[in-house]
């Protein structure tokens, strides 16, 4: 629809540094990361570091949410993210104008080593997403899934900024969130992508990636253009591209991710963007070829944010989380540091932000990029 903008309107981030949107920017600015080793974890006989959920605490956080356990853990983080994030909105998730979009990669994937209570039928992620959206919240439309690797919660919230566009809905609820599992951990670990100490985003002395847990939430809003209200955030617009390079490795020429950053930018003055908040999964290839898209694009003068230092590659949460703290960074007009980075050690001259720095610009673009040759980029600009 011409002249709706896509605001977003509340947020919440659940992770291992805190379960407040809050006390995850605290953390951001200490320098506090959620990383941690674990060693003999998972039953898995490697050595790898993680960033996990503090099970006690988040069992408090559902009892006082009154989340029981009939919901899955996965189910738990979602719900208890989306509930978090819509207080004090005034947003109704049972109206008919209301669409819930949920983004993982895994869902219920600790079912498939221990289901106990819960039926093979729970396994399905539109079943988990219904779970959530329509028998915990009454949400009369069916969940939007999206799971489509690494890029799932950034898709998820073009999808929202499209069906808001659309005119069909008031608000989208995006929920984005994984668990970590032995199942997940070795399949990394097979392409030899787990890094043993904490991660080094675009650092020549990076080993790989660490998982990481977290849930987030952004409720999305349809306002009038003409109504536009001066600091008001809104997304701008997205793209995804695929590049169908291999079914896990990056494209070396960073085709895809280019294509995607190009579009979100479209005509929007690259000088007026505080940063680029990359994918930085702290891995040979990722890294090298984002510096490469982002050359490319022409955007090499343009300072590079990396989150995974602090949370670990968190999969379906990851897109959701980062343009969360992405957009409250530039709300305290700071360029984040990205968090384990020293020394340059990809091919272009990326402008890495290794310590935080202050900036006046508006805008920012999140960028992801995943297993089968996925990409997606957005632009998200203050008003």
């Amino acid at each position: 629809m011409e002249g709706v903008l896509t605001v977003p309107i509340a947020d919440n981030i659940i992770s291992p540094v805190g379960f407040t949107t809050e006390e995850n920017v605290a953390a951001v600015e200490e320098l506090r990361s959620g990383l941690r080793s674990c060693s003999g974890r998972c039953g898995l006989p490697f050595d790898f570091t993680a960033s996990l959920l503090d099970r006690e605490r988040f069992a408090d956080a559902c009892a006082e949410e009154n989340i029981g356990d009939d919901y899955t853990f996965f189910e738990k983080m979602l719900i208890l993210s989306v509930t978090r994030a819509m207080r004090g909105t005034g947003v109704d998730p049972a109206s008919p104008r209301t669409l819930f979009v949920i983004s993982t990669t895994k869902g219920n994937v600790s079912l498939l080593e221990n289901p106990g209570e819960f039926p093979e039928s729970r396994l399905p992620l539109s079943r988990a997403a219904w779970e959530v959206a329509c028998r915990r919240f009454g949400c009369p439309n069916p969940p939007l899934v999206v799971s489509n690797a690494c890029i799932s919660g950034l898709c998820a919230c073009l999808a929202a900024h499209r069906s808001l566009q659309s005119g069909r809905y008031s608000h989208v609820i995006v929920a984005g969130a994984d668990e970590q599992s032995p199942f997940i951990v070795s399949g990394f670990q097979s392409f030899m992508a787990v890094s043993p100490e904490e991660c080094r985003p675009f650092d020549k002395d990076r080993r790989g990636l660490n998982p990481g847990e977290a849930a987030a939430a952004l409720v999305f809003e349809a306002r009038d253009s003409a109504e536009a209200v001066s600091g008001q955030w809104a997304a701008v617009r997205g793209a995804v591209r695929n590049d169908a390079n291999h079914i896990s490795a990056p494209s070396r020429t960073g085709d895809g991710c280019r294509q995607a950053l190009k579009y979100a930018l479209g005509d929007f003055p690259p000088q007026k963007l505080a940063f680029l908040s990359l994918h930085g999964t702290a891995t040979d290839y990722n890294d090298s070829m984002e510096g490469e898209a982002v050359a490319g694009a022409g955007l090499l003068d343009i300072p590079v944010v990396g989150f995974k230092g602090y949370y670990g590659h968190t999969m379906g949460a990851a897109g959701v989380l980062e343009t969360i703290l992405s957009m409250k960074a530039v709300d305290r007009g700071t360029v984040p540091a990205t968090r384990g980075f020293s020394t340059l050690g990809v091919r272009v001259p990326l402008s890495v932000s290794s310590s935080s720095r202050k900036t006046d610009r508006t805008a920012f673009i999140k960028a992801l990029s995943g297993f089968g040759g996925c990409n997606a980029a957005m632009l998200f600009q203050k008003m």
